[in-house]
This record gives structure tokens, C-alpha cells and sequence, in this order.
């Protein structure tokens, strides 16, 4: 059923982003170095390593400089990237993820190995279901970017405090998941973007 509710979902939300995306794409294309799209390795479902899919907002390499982004000011941003992320455009591929069927539309978000090696055997259990593209810990920390740029150590601001309590509130969803909750989420989710 959910795997019906991902596609049926994702596959005319494409279509319909479609020309955007060009549009994005090509503007990526001609405002920086590089390539349009950018695949990170992330962990998902029984910990299975899969690429994420995003549109490039950072220069080429960014992530040796690190895997988490801190601020809107962070110097790796490109222009257009600056755009892109700060209305969660660059997110919008992450929906071929789920038509290849690495994630769901709705689920924890997924995360690095590097900080996924520091679960504790219960917070591992949020590997027990696919990896989403939003969830109630993404509507949370919607500004996680911004709360990083305040600490004189961003990550172990990270792993010491937003990671815990993001699979501290995954948690509460696995307790009850569902389409019906799923739709909330969904909703809640689009709410926060115009917000």
C-alpha cells in the first residue's frame, strides 16, 4: 500500500516540477562548475547504502570540508544553491529516489554513515523502514542549518543534541505508521515550506 502511495505521489510530482527543473538545472549549469545533480551515499532501509539524489547547491568537493552545512553562509553555497536551499528545491530528486524505491515519499531522513555508526541499538531501529523525504523531525529542525551556525561546534552540537532528538521523534512515528499519518506529514510539511 505505501509503495502504491509513493508512486502514485511522486511520479506526477515530477512531471509537474519537470519544467522547473530544466529551468534549475540550467541555471546550475551556467552559474558554476560541475555537475547538476549531487549523489551522496546515505544508509536506508536494514542498512543498505543507496545515493541520494539532490540538486548541486555546493561547489565540487564540497563534502571533504565536511558533511554537515552550517548556515546559510556557509562559502561552499553557490548562488543559484543559496536559492535552491533555502526553499528546499534542491531536495526535489530525491522523488527518483523513491520511484527507484531507496526511499518513501514520508520516513526518517536519511543519514551519513559517519553519524549513523554512532546509533545505539534502539535509535538503529529507525533502519527498520525505508528513509522519507520528510518526516516530523525535518518540519522540526527546518532550520537545523541555522541552529549549526550558532555553535562554536557544529558537530557536536549535531551529534550530541539535533541527532539524538530527530530519532527521538522518528521514533514516535514508527510507533504508528500509516497513510493517515503520512498525509499529516505531508501536509504539515507543505504548510512549513510557504510558512
Amino acid at each position: 500500500m505505501k509503495r502504491l502511495f509513493d508512486l502514485s505521489f511522486s511520479i506526477p510530482m515530477l512531471l509537474l516540477f519537470l519544467p522547473f527543473g530544466i529551468i534549475i538545472a540550467l541555471l546550475i549549469a551556467i552559474t558554476s562548475t560541475g555537475g547538476v545533480f549531487y549523489r551522496q551515499e546515505r544508509i536506508g532501509l536494514n542498512g543498505k547504502v543507496f545515493k541520494l539524489l539532490k540538486f548541486r547547491s555546493m561547489s565540487v568537493h564540497a563534502e571533504k570540508r565536511g558533511s554537515l552545512t552550517v548556515g546559510m553562509n556557509d562559502s561552499r553555497i553557490t548562488k543559484i544553491g543559496y536559492i535552491i536551499r533555502k526553499f528546499k528545491i534542491d531536495e526535489f530528486p530525491q522523488f527518483l529516489n523513491v520511484i527507484i524505491g531507496d526511499m518513501s515519499v514520508v520516513g526518517p531522513r536519511p543519514e551519513v554513515r559517519e553519524f549513523v555508526e554512532l546509533y545505539t541499538q534502539e535509535q538503529a531501529k529507525v533502519l527498520n523502514v525505508k528513509p522519507g523525504i520528510t518526516d516530523y523531525a525535518s518540519i522540526e529542525y527546518f532550520n537545523e542549518n541555522e541552529i549549526l551556525a550558532q555553535s562554536s561546534d557544529p558537530k557536536k552540537t549535531y551529534i550530541d543534541e539535533v541527532m539524538p532528538n530527530k530519532i527521538l521523534i522518528n521514533q514516535k512515528y514508527l510507533k504508528n505508521p500509516g497513510l493517515t499519518q503520512d498525509l499529516k506529514i505531508i501536509w504539515l510539511t507543505i504548510k512549513r515550506l510557504f510558512k
